[in-house]
C-alpha cells in the first residue's frame, strides 16, 4: 500500500510539471529563428533580442526575447529523453552586487571570464520569474534558473542595479548545452544616484560596463 502511495504522488507531481510546461509551451512545438550564419552551417545559435546588451531602463520588469537557430523548443518533451536539436531554454538572471572588495572587483574586471566573476543574486524564483520561477521550483532549479518552453520569459519587480542574464540552450532532460549568449543592463535608480558603499568597498559598476 506504501509503494502504491509513492507511485501515485509521484505520478500526480509529473502531471504538476507537465501542466505548467503546457501553459507555458501552448502545447506545442515551437521555435524562433533568426537569420544568420548559424542557419547555413545547422549548428544550433541563440540570439538575444531584447533586452540589447547595454540596455539602460527605468521599468522594474523586463521581458526577453530570444531568437534561435536550428534548435526545436519541445514542451511535450519536457523532461523527457534528449532528442537531436530540440529542447528547451534556461534562463538566468543575476543581479550584480553594488560593492564589492577592491581586490575582488580587480579580479573580476582582470579575468578572462570579466564581469561573469561578479554573479549576485537570483532572480529565479517565482515572485521574480512568474510561471516560469514556478516550474523552477518545481523541479528543483530555483535560484539557478527558470526553464522555459517558449522563446521569452518576463522578470518583473527587479531592484535598481546591473544585471547580467545568460540563457543556455538546455535538452529535454534539462543537461545544459554549449550555446548559451549573454545580456548586461541596467535598471536605473529612480533618485538617479548610485550605492553608497562603506567598509572599504566600492561600487562594482565597472566590473558590470557593458561590452
Amino acid at each position: 500500500m506504501r509503494g502504491r502511495t509513492s507511485i501515485l504522488l509521484a505520478a500526480g507531481s509529473a502531471a504538476a510539471v507537465a501542466l505548467v510546461v503546457l501553459l507555458l509551451g501552448g502545447g506545442k512545438d515551437a521555435t524562433a529563428t533568426r537569420a544568420g550564419s548559424d542557419t547555413d552551417t545547422g549548428r544550433p545559435g541563440v540570439e538575444v533580442i531584447s533586452p540589447r546588451n547595454g540596455a539602460r531602463q527605468s521599468s522594474h520588469a523586463v521581458v526577453v526575447k530570444v531568437a534561435l537557430d536550428n534548435f526545436q523548443l519541445a514542451p511535450l518533451h519536457f523532461g523527457g529523453e534528449p532528442q537531436l536539436g530540440e529542447g528547451h531554454i534556461r534562463f538566468g538572471l543575476n543581479r550584480v552586487p553594488d560593492c564589492v572588495d577592491p581586490a575582488k572587483l580587480q579580479r573580476a574586471i582582470d579575468s578572462p571570464f570579466g564581469k561573469g566573476r561578479l554573479v549576485g543574486a537570483s532572480f529565479d524564483f517565482p515572485e521574480y520569474a512568474g510561471p516560469n520561477g514556478v516550474l523552477a521550483e518545481r523541479i528543483g532549479s530555483a535560484g539557478s534558473y527558470s526553464p522555459a518552453t517558449r522563446p521569452e520569459i518576463y522578470y518583473h519587480d527587479l531592484r535598481s542595479g546591473f544585471y547580467r542574464l545568460v540563457i543556455t540552450l538546455a535538452q529535454n532532460d534539462g543537461s545544459p548545452t554549449p550555446v548559451h549568449a549573454v545580456t548586461n543592463f541596467q535598471i536605473l535608480p529612480s533618485d538617479g544616484h548610485g550605492p553608497k558603499c562603506s567598509g572599504g568597498k566600492v561600487p562594482s559598476a565597472k566590473a558590470a560596463a557593458f561590452d
